[in-house]
């Protein structure tokens, strides 16, 4: 009898543990099967989400939205400021030290005494550098503008030399006021006059032109410390927005779907970076090439030891590829050619005895003004012409500078919230689906 009870018991226990499983696989079915209805469902929805943020973005600019762009970029402003504030409170004996370093520097620099010329004169050749340093950032970080400092500020410098060059037979321009303005020396003695060639006008602008390339250089490395940052997190939210448009790419390229000239750029510019190493990130570094953030992007995801990157980006640009534009520069203002371009515009039909004016006295008051000594002519209306055009060019470029500098950071601020957004969202979601 008790052992007929212990069966029954055994087959009943046996029982529940099958009708148990059995639900509990049911359960697990449906559970998944929720999983799966939830994740297809939530790609399209993901993709409607990127639809509209891009179109907001599109909208988020001052010509469109003048009020609400302001708005962001006060914010964006605003956050940024805060989480410095909140970095630099991270590390507080770095910022004592620094601190200290500076209140010191500047009593020295107020303390009158015979240091004072040696302060002078670490006082301009500390702004020579910072300024090409600082140009050159600018032209490699643009912040989306594609704002170019060569064509604007160091282009006009080397052209400036060479035109001096010729005209005073020297390269020996008395400082001050060079290179804040180019003056022939007062000395009209044959002694010190050259016939000014190519490589003697490299040598006088060598060092702003390295450190104009060397600016460059630096300004390539937040994108790449940006792309190493994100992969060393792990985080694939974090991943940069052009890496994840690589994938696509090559996603669209194994499909055999065709790909525009500049996407064949994009991904060529990756291979070439992660198959060649060094030697590819100094040929797309050592010519003009509107892609090489990529190759940061690249080199950070890839985790390229630092100093091949930099080592290799610096060579390209502030050697190799400052002495190509040099070159050109030059030669394209040689005095002779100068002369052959006038005569050239007289060959243009109707206008081009017109057009010949300009260009004439404008190089005439270019000449003038390099002689101390000599009456400086009226300047007529055309002879103006030419100067006030690049004036206005450059006051232009720098408007559109800043007002795409708003925009940058009034987009960045709509970013930075809708995914504040979408990810409370997600988490919550998880917290009920839990």
């Amino acid at each position: 009898c008790p052992r007929s009870v212990d069966k029954t018991f055994h087959n009943s226990r046996a029982l529940q543990l099958e009708t148990k499983t059995g639900f509990n696989m049911k359960q697990s079915t449906v559970n998944s099967e929720n999983y799966s209805q939830n994740n297809t469902s939530a790609i399209p929805s993901a993709k409607l989400e990127n639809r509209k943020l891009a179109k907001e973005l599109k909208s988020l600019v001052l010509w469109k939205s003048p009020m609400k762009t302001m708005k962001y970029a006060s914010l964006e402003l605003l956050f940024l400021a805060k989480s410095n504030v909140e970095r630099l409170l991270k590390h507080r004996a770095v910022v004592a030290v620094l601190l200290c370093a500076s209140i010191a520097l500047l009593a020295l620099i107020l303390t009158p005494g015979q240091h004072q010329q040696i302060i002078k004169l670490f006082k301009s050749k500390g702004f020579f550098m910072i300024y090409w340093l600082g140009l050159g950032i600018l032209s490699s970080v643009g912040l989306g503008t594609g704002l170019h400092t060569f064509l604007l500020y160091l282009g006009p410098h080397i052209a400036s030399v060479t035109l001096a060059a010729y005209e005073c037979s020297s390269l020996n321009f008395p400082e001050p006021p060079y290179p804040n303005e180019i003056l022939c020396p007062e000395s009209t003695s044959s002694y010190g006059q050259i016939n000014p060639s190519l490589w003697s006008i490299m040598a006088k602008v060598r060092l702003e032109a390295f450190l104009w390339g060397a600016g460059t250089a630096l300004g390539e490395l937040p994108p790449y410390f940006m792309a190493k940052a994100a992969r060393l997190s792990g985080n694939s939210k974090e991943e940069h927005e052009n890496i994840q448009e690589l994938e696509k790419l090559q996603k669209r390229k194994k499909k055999g779907e065709k790909l525009t000239f500049f996407d064949k750029g994009k991904l060529f510019m990756e291979d070439i970076v992660e198959r060649v190493g060094f030697f590819g990130i100094l040929l797309c570094a050592s010519i003009p090439n509107p892609l090489f953030d990529l190759a940061g992007i690249t080199c950070g995801h890839f985790l390229v030891p630092f100093w091949k990157f930099f080592g290799a980006t610096l060579i390209g640009k502030a050697i190799i590829k400052m002495h190509i534009q040099k070159i050109f520069v030059i030669i394209s203002f040689n005095e002779n050619l100068v002369e052959k371009f006038i005569k050239f515009l007289a060959f243009i039909p109707i206008i081009g005895v017109r057009l010949q004016i300009p260009f004439k006295v404008f190089f005439e008051n270019q000449k003038q003004r390099l002689h101390r000594n000599t009456q400086k002519s009226a300047v007529s209306g055309n002879g103006n012409l030419l100067s006030t055009i690049f004036e206005s060019f450059v006051f232009i470029m720098v408007c559109y500078f800043i007002v795409s500098i708003v925009n940058t950071l009034a987009q960045n601020c709509c970013k930075r919230t809708r995914k504040q957004l979408h990810q409370n969202g997600s988490d919550t979601e998880t917290q009920k689906s839990t």
